[in-house]
């Protein structure tokens, strides 16, 4: 049983909300996710001590995700990124899909209704023994919904998950158990009874795009919330000192910071990956 620590918290808002000063506070669905796939790696973040090179795929999704918020935040992001842009200020060629992605989706009448709501809403909650941030692509009580814009290279393809098997990216990407995680951290910030109804825009990067509205079953989503649970007492633990971080051995951080104290049989490479 993990215990809330008793803190101060610091206001959160659009500036601070991606900092590693709010993230020694806050949980989120990104750090818990960071932290299942490698704990070194997360807390060498946290603490200032390595940062995640920017991919191509990470501003391909915040292209589009920018068009959602609207004209003057998607002017602001192509006006700050401008390695999207040759010197004749079209997009290169590897991000020129993004805009046929985003036609995709303004163009089918379910998509536009499902994404019309306040855009980028910050929730925050208490959750099994530690203070959890959201922030909401589309945010929409009234119509008694929350959407998440997922970008992925397709919709119907099947995932290779090693829990799982053979699954669909929502499954594969842990989106249903981000969808739960912001259900509840809605329901407890607005203190209502029950979920808002989560779905998902799903829009793929083939050329023409497909397009989805996908729903989720409470049952599942209660299902990912008890296994978040059962992990945080381990994640809080690594966070706040109490044990020290696993290394992956796989990722980006621990290729970058390894050094070999064994050798290895050839048979053991592909079991290691």
């Amino acid at each position: 049983m993990v215990i809330l620590l008793m803190v101060t918290l610091p206001q959160l808002n659009k500036e601070n909300y991606y900092s590693n000063e709010i993230d020694k506070y806050y949980m989120s669905n990104s750090q818990y996710k960071s932290f299942l796939q490698c704990e070194a790696a997360t807390m060498a973040k946290i603490n200032k001590e390595w940062e995640p090179p920017t991919s191509e795929a990470l501003l391909f999704g915040q292209y589009i995700h920018a068009w959602l918020e609207g004209e003057a935040a998607f002017d602001e992001f192509k006006n700050n990124t401008p390695s999207l842009f040759t010197k004749k200020g079209h997009l290169y060629k590897q991000y020129q899909l993004a805009d046929q992605m985003i036609e995709t989706i303004r163009s089918d009448e379910l998509c536009m209704f499902v994404l019309t709501g306040e855009k980028e809403a910050i929730i925050t909650a208490e959750l099994f023994g530690v203070h959890w941030k959201g922030k909401l692509d589309v945010y929409n009580p009234a119509g008694g919904r929350f959407a998440d814009l997922k970008t992925t290279r397709s919709l119907r393809e099947k995932v290779w998950d090693p829990e799982l098997g053979y699954c669909s990216f929502v499954e594969a990407y842990g989106y249903i158990a981000q969808m739960a995680l912001y259900a509840e951290i809605e329901k407890r910030f607005s203190k209502r009874n029950e979920w808002l109804e989560p779905l998902i825009v799903g829009v793929s990067k083939e050329d023409p795009p497909d397009k989805a509205v996908i729903n989720i079953g409470e049952s599942r989503m209660e299902v990912e919330l008890e296994d978040i649970e059962r992990r945080m007492d381990r994640i809080l633990q690594v966070k706040h000192g109490g044990e020290k971080p696993k290394r992956c051995e796989r990722c980006q951080y621990c290729r970058a910071t390894n050094q070999l104290n064994h050798i290895v049989h050839f048979t053991e490479l592909i079991g290691q990956s």
